[in-house]
């Protein structure tokens, strides 16, 4: 994928982000790899309004290639791409029933449903810590092998193949919180079913 193509998919997702309200103003950075570098949001800016050339061009290193400030998460994102080089998106933000579950400190429940299971698999909650700082880098680099994350206090994060597919889980993501608060006891599928759902993926 060429980087202007890339940079215009990017701008707009943040924006397809916004507009379903999976975040509000300048919450979230959003970043996709392209060949050996990365493009991601910038500090500070509001999803919902940003350009293609808004986007910060990074190395892997963290050396800034183009562009202006990058979000000050962008340590942990080069973080999952040097752990996982099958993964070229990430999606982090403050989707309202995913970050209620963060703050409640109430763990997700991905097993209501085959979607979540499919798609999320088991979500872990990384602890919380400043955002920005080494300390969240390195708790969520200890959960580089999950696709959807929670962040306590803070919000949600997942990663995907494409940024499609990283988006994807965050909208399933969202969708499944907002069931399991409004589900409140309902029961999972069985076990015998979970496994089945876990051994066709």
């Amino acid at each position: 994928m060429n980087e202007y193509y890339a940079r215009e998919l990017l701008a707009d997702m943040c924006r397809t982000i916004y507009n379903r309200n999976l975040t509000v103003s300048a919450g979230g950075n959003m970043s996709m790899r392209v060949d050996d570098h990365v493009l991601i949001t910038p500090s500070g800016r509001n999803k919902g309004m940003l350009s293609p050339d808004d986007l910060v061009k990074l190395s892997l290193d963290g050396e800034i290639i183009s562009g202006g400030k990058p979000s000050i998460e962008y340590k942990f994102h080069l973080a999952l791409y040097r752990k996982n080089p099958e993964i070229n998106a990430i999606v982090h933000c403050h989707p309202l029933y995913c970050t209620t579950l963060a703050v409640i400190g109430k763990r997700m429940n991905t097993c209501l449903t085959p979607e979540g299971i499919m798609l999320l698999g088991e979500v872990p909650t990384v602890p919380y810590f400043t955002p920005g700082s080494d300390e969240l880098v390195k708790a969520v680099e200890e959960h580089s092998d999950s696709m959807a994350m929670l962040m306590a206090k803070h919000g949600a994060l997942t990663q995907g193949r494409t940024l499609e597919e990283a988006y994807d889980r965050m909208e399933e993501m969202e969708f499944q919180a907002h069931m399991q608060i409004l589900a409140k006891r309902a029961r999972n599928l069985p076990r015998s079913e979970i496994e089945k759902i876990r051994g066709m993926l």
